[in-house]
């Protein structure tokens, strides 16, 4: 672990927004999805929250550009159970959807904690989630197509979310609570040793000030 490599993950981690989140509602293209963690890494977002009910969740690798490795990905089997968790926990859910109901993207509250609720690329939102969000919006158009691609849409909205936060200073000190801190940095600085202790059920070691193991014979009791 050099130094800058370990400065390099604190400042990124010192950046995480713990209450901004995308859920993707049956968004199956691994272009698409691997569009939208990219977009999500950049404006600091630390996981998200993918419904499948049939299939794989599968990234396209390319796309992703290794941004898959940074941000987590949560795996649903029905919409509701994201909406209902993230609900439970303070959330505003909004959703990018073309209807009546919509306002301009650029009317939302970004600050307050927000899931962006994203769907399918024909189908787009289902009916039962748009039962349960608290807001419709939509991305002005002023072609002849209706709608951006959904990755596009996701990262015109976040680039909004984070312009509101920055405003409001929200990446100007760190967000994460100390323990899922402590946690995501110990395994972005050491992921093969982190992939040892969780096997051998060990908890993960402390770190000095330079990023590396402050006692590397504690691991030893995994032997």
């Amino acid at each position: 672990m050099t130094p800058e490599r370990f400065q390099r993950i604190s400042a990124v981690l010192n950046k995480r927004q713990p209450d901004l989140t995308v859920i993707t509602d049956d968004v199956h293209k691994g272009q698409n999805l691997s569009a939208i963690v990219r977009t999500c890494d950049a404006v600091g977002i630390p996981e998200i929250h993918a419904v499948y009910s049939k299939g794989e969740y599968r990234p396209h690798t390319g796309t992703a550009m290794g941004s898959q490795k940074w941000v987590q990905a949560n795996i649903w089997p029905s919409v509701a159970e994201p909406i209902e968790a993230l609900k439970s926990k303070g959330f505003q859910i909004v959703a990018a959807h073309f209807s009546e109901k919509a306002v301009d993207f650029r009317q939302v509250d970004y600050c307050q904690p927000t899931a962006l609720l994203l769907g399918a690329e024909r189908e787009g939102v289902s009916d039962g989630a748009l039962a349960a969000v608290d807001q419709e919006i939509t991305v002005p158009m002023l072609g002849m197509v209706e709608s951006f691609n959904v990755s596009v849409a996701c990262a015109i909205i976040l680039s909004e979310a984070q312009r509101q936060r920055q405003a409001a200073g929200f990446y100007d000190q760190r967000r994460l609570p100390d323990q899922q801190y402590h946690k995501t940095l110990f395994e972005w600085c050491h992921p093969v040793i982190a992939d040892y202790c969780k096997a051998k059920g060990l908890e993960y070691p402390g770190l000095n000030e330079q990023g590396d193991v402050a006692n590397p014979d504690s691991l030893k009791r995994g032997d």
